[in-house]
């Protein structure tokens, strides 16, 4: 019979410990404890992803995957445009550059903020002359300050870019845009956020600054942030999305309907990736159709509440 005895008198613990074991017995339980310990690097390499990742740089990581996200929230690049193209003009607006177009004498005012490839995407300022045409001053500002997500350079920092364009600093660049709006005499503000800026615009939902809000294909939300919504919000979502799941949107989805003060309405559009409204094929009839049915939804959207 083997016996652990020599063993465990240099172990500390050894006065606990009062049988011997047979080779079989020993097997068994070092199986055991090595599925106990896979286990629990498991969790911990779970749970460290969490922890170790710096807030800024939960745009790139996949939940539970230290590889940075390279897909589908930076695929299929935009072609940007010169300030002239749209129905509108660009103009400076609480000290930001800003697509501004629509009746410049609206009491009602949009505010439309840009995934990571910026203000100038044609599909974008497409929208905003759909939501003007509607009646409302639309405005588009530049929250990237002209820092475009670079896709095509092998060369471009993502982490550097991740720091500089945060979430939260797009959410306290868009004050002195509302605060230009008020000043012109606008008296209700909705506001419709792409990818990164449905980030941004679930952060303003929250603040009591404006009336209503639309997330389309949104970053990775917060559920905090969520927890603070204060006005009617619709959530437009892909059904394929690895960077923001049908999955995490049924739990946003779970979040809002605990609060029946206002109105909230999830929808995932089918057949659909991320990014599907503002980059769409124009050549292909079925994702149009897509893209056209969501644009009419914030349109709907924002003439229910912003009145």
């Amino acid at each position: 019979m083997f016996s652990l005895f020599p063993l465990l008198q240099h172990c500390p613990f050894h006065s606990f410990v009062s049988i011997a074991l047979n080779p079989i017995t020993l097997a068994t339980i070092l199986a055991r404890l090595h599925i106990v310990l896979l286990f629990l690097c498991l969790i911990l390499s779970s749970q460290l992803t969490r922890l170790v990742v710096p807030s800024f740089l939960h745009l790139f990581f996949v939940p539970g995957n230290n590889k940075m996200l390279g897909s589908q929230c930076f695929e299929n690049p935009p072609t940007l445009i010169s300030d002239s193209n749209g129905a509108g003009s660009v103009q400076e607006l609480g000290g930001i550059r800003t697509y501004i177009t629509g009746p410049p004498d609206s009491k009602r005012a949009i505010i439309l903020v840009s995934d990571v490839f910026g203000f100038e995407v044609p599909k974008l300022r497409k929208i905003a002359d759909k939501v003007a045409a509607a009646g409302f001053l639309v405005v588009v500002p530049d929250l990237l300050y002209g820092d475009y997500f670079d896709f095509d350079n092998p060369e471009f920092d993502r982490e550097s870019w991740a720091k500089a364009h945060g979430a939260a600093k797009g959410f306290e660049d868009t004050k002195p845009i509302i605060a230009a709006l008020k000043s012109k005499g606008v008296t209700a503000i909705g506001a419709a956020g792409f990818c990164w800026g449905g980030i941004v615009v679930s952060k303003l939902a929250g603040s009591g600054d404006i009336q209503a809000a639309v997330l389309l294909h949104p970053g990775r939300l917060l559920h905090d942030d969520i927890k603070e919504v204060k006005v009617p919000i619709a959530i437009l979502g892909a059904e394929i999305d690895n960077y923001f799941p049908p999955e995490q949107l049924k739990q946003v989805e779970e979040i809002l309907a605990l609060k029946p003060e206002f109105e909230s309405y999830v929808k995932i559009y089918p057949g659909v990736a991320h990014g599907w409204t503002v980059r769409y094929n124009t050549e292909d009839d079925s994702a149009v159709k897509s893209a056209e049915e969501a644009h009419q939804e914030i349109l709907n959207w924002f003439t229910k509440y912003i009145k």
